[in-house]
């Protein structure tokens, strides 16, 4: 069980979702997890019930990351923060693109900037990257974090060059529909938001859950240290990336 070759983890977004589902089951192999997230009392109400270490962090703050992060040993780096916005590029905002570029791809760089060297001088760590389909498949809206997914997926498999020769295992996550509140956020975060996103995106369909995405970090981790999972997608079982789209423009008689 390579879970015994580690001692130390950070988790981004561990104050929710499957954040939160990735950080009770570290804690539960005995893993001392820093915990990063916004929400300050939500970490410090885990720290109380879980004895992990908080740290209150907007991921875009990059002087308060390396501040509070820089230095620490950590033996597994799990990057599950992430952010989206409703739209696509024809109506996003400058802060929508910058939003998405920072938390879901430039925060991820500079973890790996600060964390992994001291993995590679103890020839020891793993890197867990949580994706999405969105990087790998195109469909419509969200084009900002399509993009942003792709980066990561490209980067974890460069991260495994970047390391070569060192005992640092890279594991790419790539999920479809996770029963989370990422929908609900992107309709207004209010209770009656994240109902109408519960009731249109998850009522009556057979989703993941952050167990389904835990068993995966699980299965990961805990396989024999000569082998990397280098990734994973995982999609419920009634749904599909694929299909095929051709508009046909109907131009004006005689033009």
């Amino acid at each position: 069980m390579p879970y015994n070759d580690y001692r130390t983890a950070l988790v981004t977004g561990a104050s929710t979702g499957m954040g939160e589902a990735i950080t009770r089951c570290l804690v539960a192999h005995d893993i001392t997890v820093h915990a990063v997230a916004r929400n300050e009392s939500s970490l410090q109400k885990l720290a109380a019930e879980l004895g992990v270490i908080p740290h209150a962090l907007d991921l875009r703050d990059l002087d308060a990351v390396a501040e509070q992060l820089s230095g620490l040993e950590i033996d597994i780096l799990v990057n599950c923060a992430g952010v989206s916005r409703p739209g696509n590029v024809l109506d996003s905002s400058a802060d929508d693109l910058d939003a998405l570029v920072d938390v879901n791809l430039r925060a991820i760089l500079q973890l790996a900037r600060i964390l992994v060297p001291g993995m590679v001088e103890r020839d020891l760590g793993h890197v867990i990257n949580i994706s999405s389909i969105a990087g790998i498949y195109n469909f419509y809206g969200h084009t900002a974090y399509h993009a942003t997914k792709a980066a990561v997926h490209q980067l974890s498999r460069q991260l495994r060059n970047d390391t070569v020769g060192r005992r640092i295992r890279v594991t790419e996550i790539c999920p479809g529909r996770v029963e989370t509140e990422i929908f609900g956020r992107n309709m207004g975060g209010t209770p009656e938001a994240l109902q109408e996103a519960w009731e249109t995106y998850y009522e009556g369909y057979e989703s993941l859950t952050t167990a389904d995405i835990v068993s995966a970090v699980d299965f990961a981790i805990a396989a024999p240290r000569h082998m990397n999972v280098s990734m994973m997608e995982i999609l419920p079982t009634f749904q599909v990336p694929g299909g095929l789209v051709f508009d046909r423009r109907e131009e004006p008689a005689g033009e």
